[in-house]
């Protein structure tokens, strides 16, 4: 079975004690995230051939587009992503999938990426990009 992708929200958390999160405003594509491992390399002088050995597992990076708002709480200087790129905060973000169950995968990640575009003929947007810190794993399907 193969699902739309629409309807796939991006929440922030406010890092309170019973957390709060909010949808940020104006998501268009989201892609990633990446999560991937290094490899080592075990080769000895007795084999001909490479051999290797899984290194650690990395969260990766997640990158999406908004219609930028620069007065929205979620996009701003004061309470957004800006403030989080800025203040280098680490926040959990979660995904909330399209699926019958409304998957939810939660992260925490800071900002490293925000880049506004202002086209003379378009919208202004802007492209981010949140990078996993830890382990996911426990958080994957969590409960709302």
């Amino acid at each position: 079975m193969t699902l739309p992708s629409h309807g796939t929200l991006l929440q922030m958390g406010d890092g309170e004690v019973t957390e709060v999160f909010t949808t940020i405003a104006k998501i268009k594509d989201i892609s990633g995230p990446t999560l991937n491992r290094g490899t080592h390399d075990a080769s000895t002088q007795t084999t001909d051939w490479s051999e290797s050995v899984p290194g650690l597992k990395k969260g990766g990076q997640f990158t999406f587009d908004v219609n930028f708002i620069p007065t929205d709480t979620t996009h701003d200087h004061q309470t957004g992503l800006i403030k989080d790129f800025i203040d280098g905060t680490k926040r959990n973000f979660r995904i909330i999938w399209p699926d019958a169950g409304n998957t939810i995968d939660q992260y925490a990640a800071y900002v490293i990426n925000f880049e506004p575009d202002a086209p003379v003929d378009g919208l202004l947007t802007a492209s981010v990009t949140l990078e996993i810190t830890g382990d996911p794993a426990p958080q994957f399907d969590v409960t709302p």
